[in-house]
């Protein structure tokens, strides 16, 4: 399965609006900073996220966009899928139209790759990489 740079930015502003509190709109420049993503690109990414049904976004001083669902109900694969387009998950011989040695093993890749992030959400994404931070906090206590 291949991934963008588009694909890449769009999982990153949706895991970090999927970090801020709910229902409070953030701004397309502090998810720029905070993700090290070009400004006018994310505007692009985040439309067709707006589009796509999986952002909203408000207007006036404390406008910004906010996710449209919830975290725990929102999977990497169909963010993906739809930021990447319907070849997302497709057999890499079957996109070049001939059947080859290696067709049903990428076919099984493509299979495994899909049940990872068909099963994900950014919600359990934000859980794990929370843990793994504070695993390695210092603890003074003695």
């Amino acid at each position: 399965m291949h991934n963008s740079v588009k694909g890449e930015y769009a999982l990153q502003a949706i895991l970090d609006l999927a970090s801020r509190r709910a229902g409070e709109p953030i701004r397309i420049a502090e998810i720029a900073q905070r993700q090290k993503i070009p400004q006018k690109f994310l505007e692009l990414i985040l439309a067709s996220l707006k589009q796509g049904g999986f952002v909203e976004s408000r207007r006036g001083a404390e406008g910004g966009y906010l996710l449209a669902r919830a975290a725990d109900s929102l999977t990497i694969g169909e963010v993906l899928r739809y930021v990447e387009g319907p070849q997302q998950g497709k057999s890499r011989d079957r996109r070049q139209g001939a059947a080859t040695p290696f067709t049903d093993m990428w076919e099984q890749v493509d299979q495994a790759i899909s049940g990872v992030i068909d099963k994900t959400t950014f919600a359990d994404l934000l859980r794990d990489w929370q843990e793994k931070q504070n695993k390695y906090v210092l603890n003074w206590e003695i």
